[in-house]
């Protein structure tokens, strides 16, 4: 194992093991290094790959730190990995959106207000019947994030955000230039909101499946 890899493992296991938590500073860069039996060198790469992994957080002048480990921070650079797709895997991130997000929606079911499913038919009457692709692209990413962080769970929230990125929505905003894809879209939506008032999660389920196949079935014939 080269010796950062086996540095990272180390300040990896302080954390798991709770040695270090959340918030905790890191022991002197000199202490650290003796006591994990590790070359400084070797110790300072570590850090420095564990921060650009958001697990360390490197302050000038006050010290190394423990992140709040939340997942939304954790998973920030798997929006990061998404931006460097080629066409033919976006078909991959949207296979696995169908998957997720669609089972994000159904636990929204048991969760999402009133006020917050009043606040996205607000969002959707605003548009009114005939938006123009940019509104609509806006809104639908507003739309599926509103409803997958009322599912309560942030690991899948944060997951799906990753997946929704500016470059996997290339393709959603290519699809709605299609005839009757715009009226499709909002159709698709206000189904969706029917099946969440209703607390429904079987046909939320499935509106969210359609919704997020066509997309793919679409980009599917063009590839």
């Amino acid at each position: 194992m080269a010796v950062t890899d086996e540095a990272i493992e180390k300040i990896k296991e302080m954390i798991v093991s709770g040695v270090l938590r959340p918030g905790d500073r890191l022991p002197k860069e000199s202490e650290l290094a003796a006591g994990l039996g590790l070359s400084r060198n070797s110790l300072r790469e570590a850090v420095r790959a564990l921060s650009l992994m958001r697990i360390l957080d490197v302050r000038q002048g006050d010290g190394t730190y423990v992140t709040s480990l939340d997942p939304q921070l954790l998973l920030e650079a798997l929006g990061f990995v998404v931006d460097f797709h080629r066409d033919d895997t976006v078909l991959e991130f949207l296979a696995v959106r169908r998957i997720l997000e669609p089972a994000a929606t159904a636990m929204a079911c048991a969760r999402i207000t009133e006020e917050e499913l009043d606040a996205l038919t607000r969002r959707l009457d605003d548009l009114g019947d005939a938006p123009s692709v940019e509104e609509l692209v806006a809104c639908d990413l507003e739309f599926h994030r509103g409803i997958v962080q009322s599912s309560g769970n942030s690991v899948l929230c944060s997951l799906l955000d990753g997946l929704s990125g500016p470059t996997t929505r290339a393709p959603v905003r290519r699809c709605l230039t299609q005839e009757d894809a715009v009226g499709r879209t909002l159709h698709e939506h206000r189904a969706i909101l029917t099946a969440l008032r209703d607390r429904d999660a079987e046909a939320a389920r499935s509106w969210a499946t359609v919704h997020i196949a066509s997309v793919e079935q679409w980009l599917r014939s063009t590839l």
